[in-house]
């Protein structure tokens, strides 16, 4: 029973520091103190570094020998690369579960874009996690579990970069069309119309990150 108890808390201390990386609360330039995050969050070490290494496995930190635990930075290379990778899965993996969704899934996709909805414009995190939650709902259905478990995982990667996206003026209004259009395919069993359309959003978001880093 402690296993299961210890590996509870190691999943919701996974989650809130998940968060505090995602949202910026963590200095990027520092090795993280495990005694002060331990003590912050009130539980032992055992479930934080397991929770840090789940971090280190989604590639969210690096390891330095000696040194501990660093935020892995945020770069154009990286940004590159995660969005490639999106690109190459996520169109046709969302494209294939409309055409194989039941009214169970279409539902779950519906609520998870209005939970997106009204996260936007509130708390980061919340909004991040959202954002992940609709885009793996399109693509879940398609009973495809590496897929699906290779899209989250590239979500989670993506949950910095979609908040830096977000924050210029009109991004957030922009971001809700897109959405609502991309469901509305969906829902339509638009197999081609959404896959092109979700290959130009994620395309676009990555064009308007490297413009954000070359600004920089």
């Amino acid at each position: 029973m402690s296993s299961i108890v210890v590996r509870t808390l190691s999943e919701r201390v996974f989650e809130i520091v998940r968060e505090q990386i995602v949202t910026g609360r963590l200095a990027t330039d520092l090795p993280i103190r495990q005694d002060a995050l331990a003590a912050q969050l009130g539980v032992s070490k055992i479930p934080l570094r397991e929770a840090l290494g789940r971090l280190e496995q989604e590639g969210l930190l690096v390891s330095q020998a000696n040194r501990g635990y660093f935020i892995h930075p945020m770069s154009a290379d990286q940004a590159d690369e995660i969005y490639a990778m999106r690109l190459a899965i996520e169109p046709a993996a969302a494209a294939h579960a409309a055409l194989v969704a039941d009214d169970a899934d279409r539902a779950e996709a519906e609520a998870a874009l209005d939970r997106l909805d009204r996260a936007f414009g509130s708390d980061l995190g919340e909004m991040a996690v959202r954002n992940r939650d609709f885009h793996t709902a399109m693509v879940r259905p398609g009973k495809r579990p590496l897929t699906t478990q290779m899209v989250e995982r590239l979500s989670i990667l993506a949950e910095r970069y979609v908040i830096a996206h977000l924050q210029p003026a009109g991004r957030e209004s922009r971001a809700h069309q897109e959405h609502r259009a991309l469901l509305d395919l969906w829902l339509a069993r638009d197999a081609a119309g959404l896959e092109a359309m979700l290959a130009q959003h994620i395309a676009a978001t990555l064009t308007d990150l490297r413009q954000q880093f070359a600004a920089a």
